[in-house]
């Protein structure tokens, strides 16, 4: 089953047990979906569906940090329980040696030698690592192993 599939069965699944706060989260990433095909005009796959996630969740964190510093504890709350929900369609999450294992073999793939070469090695682990691993801890990790 595709992962577009999966969150309209949960999408389904979440109307039928009036569960208002992890529908309205369901529905703004399928509305995050259809606007990037009908833009498109194409038929998304799993990657492209995880990168709406991963933006999604993005915004959350944003919105998160925002209500905090404002006093908004409720929102924040809100924002957080969205976050949970779509955290549940992202694929497993690497550990750090699993990370360090595909930077080490995209390094010595890519023959990079220093700083200079990091967008080489980032183009080379980015494919591999979507949706699996924090792509900003990931790109301090390739600059150290650089540096």
């Amino acid at each position: 089953m595709s992962l577009k599939t999966q969150i309209a069965e949960d999408m389904k699944s979440a109307m039928r047990a009036k569960d208002a706060p992890r529908l309205a989260a369901i529905r703004l990433l399928m509305a995050g979906i259809k606007q990037r095909e009908v833009d498109e005009r194409i038929e998304l796959d799993d990657a492209a569906v995880v990168a709406i996630v991963e933006k999604q969740i993005k915004q959350r964190r944003d919105a998160i940090t925002q209500y905090d510093a404002g006093g908004r504890p409720e929102l924040a709350a809100a924002e957080r329980f969205e976050m949970e929900v779509l955290e549940t369609y992202l694929p497993a999450r690497l550990s750090d040696t699993e990370i360090d294992a595909v930077i080490a073999a995209a390094i010595s793939a890519s023959g990079a030698s220093g700083a200079k070469d990091m967008g080489k090695v980032m183009a080379a682990v980015k494919p591999q690592l979507a949706g699996r691993a924090d792509m900003a801890a990931v790109s301090a990790r390739i600059k150290a192993a650089l540096g």
